[in-house]
């Protein structure tokens, strides 16, 4: 089969490089592409860097010293949510320590009623029942004082306190947390791993596992109470042992750095 003239547009019958016109065509269907691809990578959002004043006020001193002193703030709600925390445990175990006391005298003060119940007592069945009768009296003085004292620890509503200063810690810690990294990279265009950072997601952490056993607590799951008091003393731990020490710091470099507002 005859090839006509023109049709052959690489050269292949006539080993002719093609034609300038196909060439060109050739090409910007290649540069085409990449130019739009270019084109739309460009039109699609950058990552946020940090630049000097590019966050204004969010860069100042005030906005950057904002979170070591709610953070502050919160070590001491901490140390108030668990005084709180165990003297309401406290109450608690007041109350189990008047029923297990009421339980071991129920036999005792059963044997002083069968004594008296006697017409006649022997002199041994008399000194006993003297010595039974003062095991009762010296008990029911203990259940007494026991009592009176959880009285006095309910009416200072541990309870509610507890609660408030628990939903605080939360809510403010939690916020603040997670304010303070990311005002770091508002300043500083990235974040600092080390112990404060580690520290302070362990705090956290922590906070919200706490949190989270309250439905069982409410339950009367004693694992659950005994749980919670214990991961709340290991944030305060942590708390006061790497986030005080580094976090000051830290807020020294701040002050160092930063300019009012």
């Amino acid at each position: 089969m005859q090839v006509t003239d023109g049709f052959d547009p690489f050269g292949f019958t006539t080993g002719q490089a093609a034609p300038l016109e196909s060439s060109s065509r050739s090409e910007s269907s290649v540069v085409l592409p990449i130019a739009a691809g270019v084109a739309a990578s460009a039109a699609m959002p950058q990552d946020a860097l940090a630049k000097g004043g590019e966050y204004g006020i969010f860069e100042g001193r005030i906005s950057s010293l904002a979170h070591p002193t709610i953070m502050a703030i919160c070590f001491l709600i901490s140390l108030g949510a668990l005084y709180t925390g165990l003297q309401w445990r406290r109450i608690r175990d007041i109350q189990t320590e008047v029923n297990e006391m009421k339980s071991e005298m129920k036999p005792k003060s059963d044997e002083v009623a069968r004594f008296k119940a006697m017409e006649e007592l022997s002199a041994g069945d008399a000194a006993k029942l003297k010595t039974v009768e003062a095991e009762v009296a010296e008990m029911t003085k203990a259940i007494d004082e026991k009592a009176e004292t959880r009285k006095e620890l309910t009416a200072k509503n541990f309870r509610d306190r507890h609660w408030a200063l628990g939903s605080v810690l939360l809510g403010l810690g939690i916020s603040f947390a997670i304010e303070g990294p990311v005002n770091t990279y508002m300043r500083a265009g990235k974040l600092f791993p080390g112990p404060h950072l580690y520290a302070g997601a362990g705090c956290v952490s922590l906070w919200a596992l706490a949190a989270a056993l309250v439905p069982q607590m409410q339950k009367g799951k004693d694992w659950a109470r005994t749980t919670h008091i214990g991961l709340n003393v290991t944030a305060t731990g942590l708390f006061a042992y790497y986030q005080i020490p580094t976090g000051l710091e830290i807020a020294a470099k701040v002050i160092e750095k930063t300019k009012f507002p």
